[in-house]
């Protein structure tokens, strides 16, 4: 990131949050047990703490990065909360994962003790799921468009925090994580970046993932990003939510580009060299 910074860049992180809500949520789920006087947290206040947490850190190494570097640029985490709709469809089919992986049959022993819903992620082992609702508008654009200017800006973390808004104008927190590669998509689009730059562990999309016939992708366009979708290409909860964002910011945007790649490769990528570049056509 600092590498990007350097490069000249105008940098706004968001991040995910998948395993740290959910192990915030499942310590503070025990601690309510231990003690009866202690309600079990909220998810969203769960997502609250996981963006204090990884901002923290995130701010901490990005800073310590661009002081060795000479580059006395300041580095703010800002607690984002999300607008989503009271009545998305997302809230009666939970789809997201959050916190550590599971073994098939401690899953579904959870199932039973504690009223989760667990799915198989991937075929890196069993996660419960929560929902996973569209974000609406992001509540904290305007100080984050005025810090951007000046300051690599942290925030959307774990999609934001999930809420919905009442009659009277209030905001009220709901149960659900947001995806954030659909968050990161709509801050890109809210204040005009050029680029989506989605960093994940690998360097490029591929097709028949970790078959013998793998297929590293360059470029995508939206026709061909569509039709590898509704092949099934992508997994659920991992690349198709990443390709799937790509194609909203460059659908909404014909003349700019997304790039999915992996973190390490994030300046060659920008640079052309590596990555899965979606565009228009």
């Amino acid at each position: 990131i600092a590498d990007l910074v350097e490069e000249k860049y105008e940098v706004i992180i968001t991040h995910s949050n998948g395993p740290q809500v959910g192990m915030i949520q499942t310590a503070m789920t025990e601690y309510s047990r231990l003690d009866e006087e202690r309600t079990v947290a909220p998810m969203s206040i769960c997502g609250a703490m996981s963006q204090g947490y990884i901002g923290y850190h995130l701010q901490q190494c990005i800073k310590y990065a661009l002081n060795r570097r000479n580059m006395n640029i300041p580095v703010a985490a800002v607690a984002t909360q999300m607008i989503v709709e009271r009545n998305d469809p997302a809230f009666k089919n939970p789809t997201k994962p959050i916190g550590p992986f599971y073994t098939e049959e401690a899953a579904k022993a959870m199932e039973n003790e504690r009223g989760y819903v667990m799915k198989e992620d991937a075929g890196r082992g069993w996660r419960r799921v929560v929902a996973s609702p569209m974000p609406r508008r992001i509540v904290e654009l305007d100080p984050i468009r005025r810090l951007w200017d000046s300051t690599v800006v942290i925030s959307c973390g774990g999609g934001g925090i999930p809420v919905v808004e009442n009659q009277d104008g209030s905001l009220e927190g709901v149960a659900a994580v947001i995806d954030k590669d659909f968050a990161a998509e709509l801050l890109a689009e809210q204040v005009g970046a050029d680029i989506l730059l989605i960093l994940t562990e690998v360097e490029k999309v591929a097709i028949n993932f970790n078959k013998p016939d793998q297929k590293d992708l360059d470029t995508l366009n939206l026709a061909e990003a569509a039709r590898h979708c509704r092949d099934g290409q992508f997994a659920p909860g991992s690349m198709l939510p990443k390709v799937e964002a790509a194609m909203k910011f460059v659908r909404a945007n014909p003349q700019k580009k997304a790039i999915i790649t992996s973190l390490s490769k994030a300046v060659e990528a920008l640079d052309g060299k590596t990555g899965t570049v979606i565009r228009f056509e």
